[in-house]
């Protein structure tokens, strides 16, 4: 978890900061499929947006051995998210309600915060960091214009986030639970465009 990544702040009406994307059943390839992705940023020159429903075979205290962190607790059963197909040898961390400061954050909403430097892995390893945290390796990143296409494309559901369906419900169940705040039952959608 080196560096930091940059992005533009700037904001449009139709910003989906803090929002949801479903993966509808159309997309079929790769990391999206079945998946429910949190959008940390969204302006004029793209998106990003971290995958929080794609757990790797990989658990916190694997990445901690790899970084040589002491743990104090048992991080053995807690899994790394496939946060997306960008940059994904680098660490990123969503995680909410906490009033520390770390060195590469972005201030999602002012409850969630994504934070991309080691610093807060270490506080996390002496249970000093922030209670409620989702780590995942890589991004999803959309180039200008291109996640209005796919949304066009009917390839996503949107929603309001919401914190405790990334924090507080199983990887397994947060797009069902996405999902059943629209009111829908995704495997109750085709995954076949109608035409009329």
């Amino acid at each position: 978890m080196s560096g930091q990544f940059s992005v533009n702040t700037a904001r449009s009406s139709d910003c989906l900061r803090d929002h949801f994307l479903l993966a509808m059943p159309g997309l079929t390839q790769g990391i999206f499929s079945h998946s429910i992705t949190y959008i940390c940023e969204h302006g004029e020159s793209g998106a990003m947006g971290i995958i929080v429903n794609q757990p790797l075979d990989l658990t916190v205290k694997e990445i901690f051995e790899h970084l040589q962190i002491t743990a104090r607790g048992d991080f053995s059963g807690m899994p790394v998210m496939a946060g997306g197909p960008v940059q994904m040898d680098h660490g990123f961390v969503l995680h909410r309600n906490c009033d520390k400061t770390w060195e590469a954050s972005l201030k999602v909403t002012a409850e969630i915060t994504l934070t991309t430097s080691r610093d807060i892995l270490r506080a996390i390893a002496n249970d000093e960091g922030p209670g409620d945290h989702l780590i995942a390796l890589g991004y999803a990143g959309w180039a200008a214009g291109q996640l209005e296409q796919e949304l066009a494309e009917n390839s996503w559901l949107t929603l309001p986030g919401d914190s405790d369906i990334i924090f507080s419900t199983p990887a397994e169940q947060r797009l069902g639970a996405a999902a059943a705040q629209l009111g829908i039952d995704m495997n109750l959608i085709s995954g076949q465009a109608g035409h009329a």
